[in-house]
C-alpha cells in the first residue's frame, strides 16, 4: 500500500478527525461528571405531530387525514400530557414514561430564525451556531467551542465523519458505530500504517488510536453478541443508543449522533404509518440509551433537535413540507420536574391557530435554538455569560427551567 493511498482513506478510520488523526483514550469519567448529548434529527421531522396540538380546532380542520386524534382509549389517540399538548401515541412505552417520571420535556415553538427551508444551509447553520449576518467560520461549530469550556471535556462524534458541530480548535474523534465491529482498516493494513509512523511524532497518537479502536470493538463485539441471545433488539437506532450509552458513560462526556429519514413529504401517516415507526424507533433508543446510562443518567442532559419544523397544513399528498419552528426534546434524569411532578412543557407558547401562524403556514420560532442552549448549558456545565458567548456570540442564555 503507498502512503498516499493511506492517507487517503485515513478518514474512514475509527476515531479519526478528517485530517486522519487519531487519539487515545480519555479518562474515565465518574457518575457525577455532567454529560451532554445531541440528537440531530437531519430531514426536519414533523413536529406538531411528535407534541400535538391536541385543544386546536384549527390543528384538526388542517390536517384531515393525517392529525393524531385527540386523547382517548384508543391507544392510537394522542397521550394528553396537559390540556393543550398530547404526545404522539408510537412514544407511549418508551418516551412518556420518562415525562412521567420528569425526566423528559419539551420546548414547543423552538427552532433557529433561519428561513431558507433548506435543509442543507440550515443544518449547517444550526451546527455552527453562529450569527446568521456576517462572515462565518466553517471550521467552527458551537459543540467544540462548548467542549474548549467545559472543564476535563471528553467529546466525541458518533458519526461516520466529523459533523460541523464539532469541528474547531479542539481534535475531536469521530466514529461510526453501526460498522464499529467490522474496522474499515483490517489487522495487516493498521500495522503497515503505524509501522509507517515509526521514529515520527505521530507514532504515539497512531498506535493509541488503533488501540482504543481495538477495545470499543471487543467490548461491541460482545454487546452484540449478547443482543443476538434475544437480550436486545439489534434493530435501528436502538442498538445505536445503547452502544452510545456504553461509551459516554465510560468514556465520553459530550456527544453528537445524526438520524436521518425526516423529510415526509409524501404519505406521512398519522398514529400509524411511516413517521409513527421513525417516532417508535427513535422512542425506544432514547429509552435505552437512559436505561443503560445507569447512575450516571441523573447528570445526562440530552437534547434532540432538527433543522426546521413543517408546514402546519398537510399537503395533497398526505405528507408535509418544509416548515419554521419546530418542537426541541430535552431528556435527563436531572430535569426538573413541572407542577404535576412529571414532565414540562417549555418555553416561551402562544394558541395554536391560523392567526399565529408564522407567514401563514408554519410553527413560529419563539424560543431561539441558541439562546436555549446557552441557558442549558449554563446549568448543566456551570459557564458563565462570558463563556456563553464564546459558545454562542452575541446570545442572551434563556433559561427555561429545565435543568
Amino acid at each position: 500500500m503507498q502512503r498516499r493511498h493511506l492517507l487517503q482513506t485515513a478518514t474512514a478510520l475509527p476515531f479519526a478527525l478528517n485530517a486522519g488523526q487519531l487519539f487515545a483514550a480519555p479518562a474515565a469519567p465518574n457518575t457525577a461528571t455532567p454529560r451532554l448529548l445531541f440528537v440531530f434529527l437531519r430531514g426536519a421531522y414533523d413536529a406538531a405531530n411528535l407534541l400535538v396540538p391536541t385543544s386546536s380546532d384549527f390543528y384538526y380542520a388542517s390536517r384531515p387525514e393525517i392529525a393524531i386524534p385527540r386523547p382517548g382509549t384508543d391507544l392510537n389517540t394522542a397521550i394528553a400530557l396537559n390540556a393543550d399538548w398530547g404526545l404522539h401515541p408510537a412514544l407511549r412505552d418508551t418516551v412518556y414514561p420518562l415525562f412521567q417520571k420528569g425526566e423528559a420535556s419539551f420546548i414547543p415553538f423552538a427552532g433557529t430564525d433561519d428561513v431558507s427551508r433548506s435543509h442543507f444551509e440550515t443544518q449547517d447553520s444550526i451546527e455552527l451556531g453562529q450569527p446568521l449576518t456576517g462572515p462565518k467560520n466553517f471550521r467552527s461549530g458551537f459543540l467544540n467551542r462548548l467542549a474548549t469550556l467545559v472543564n476535563g471535556a471528553t467529546p466525541m462524534a458518533f458519526t461516520d465523519s466529523l459533523p460541523l458541530s464539532m469541528q474547531g480548535s479542539l481534535q475531536v474523534p469521530n466514529t461510526g458505530l453501526k460498522s464499529v465491529a467490522k474496522p474499515a482498516v483490517d489487522p495487516r493494513q493498521t500495522a503497515i500504517i503505524a509501522a509507517m509512523y515509526q521514529g515520527t511524532p505521530l507514532a504515539s497518537p497512531v498506535t493509541d488510536g488503533f488501540a482504543v479502536r481495538d477495545e470499543v470493538t471487543r467490548e461491541l463485539s460482545g454487546e452484540m453478541l449478547a443482543a443476538s441471545r434475544g437480550a436486545i433488539s439489534a434493530k435501528g437506532f436502538e442498538l445505536e443508543a445503547q452502544r452510545i450509552a456504553r461509551l459516554m458513560k465510560e468514556r465520553y462526556n459530550i456527544g453528537f449522533v445524526d438520524v436521518g429519514g425526516w423529510d415526509t413529504h409524501v404519505n406521512q401517516g398519522g398514529a400509524t404509518g411511516y413517521l409513527a415507526s421513525r417516532l417508535d424507533e427513535l422512542g425506544r433508543g432514547l429509552a435505552a440509551f437512559a436505561q443503560e446510562m445507569g447512575p450516571a443518567w441523573r447528570n445526562t442532559t440530552v437534547v434532540v433537535a432538527s433543522e426546521f419544523g413543517r408546514t402546519f397544513r398537510q399537503n395533497g399528498n398526505r405528507g408535509t413540507d418544509h416548515g419554521h419552528g419546530s418542537v426541541y426534546w430535552v431528556l435527563g434524569g436531572g430535569l426538573r420536574s413541572g407542577p404535576n411532578a412529571g414532565g414540562q412543557i417549555a418555553g416561551e407558547q402562544q394558541k395554536v391557530e391560523q392567526a399565529t401562524l408564522f407567514q401563514n403556514r408554519d410553527y413560529p420560532v419563539l424560543n431561539e435554538y441558541r439562546a436555549v442552549l446557552a441557558g442549558l448549558f449554563a446549568r448543566q456545565f456551570g459557564l458563565n455569560s462570558k463563556q456563553l458567548d464564546q459558545v454562542f456570540a452575541g446570545v442572551r442564555a434563556k433559561d427555561i427551567g429545565l435543568v
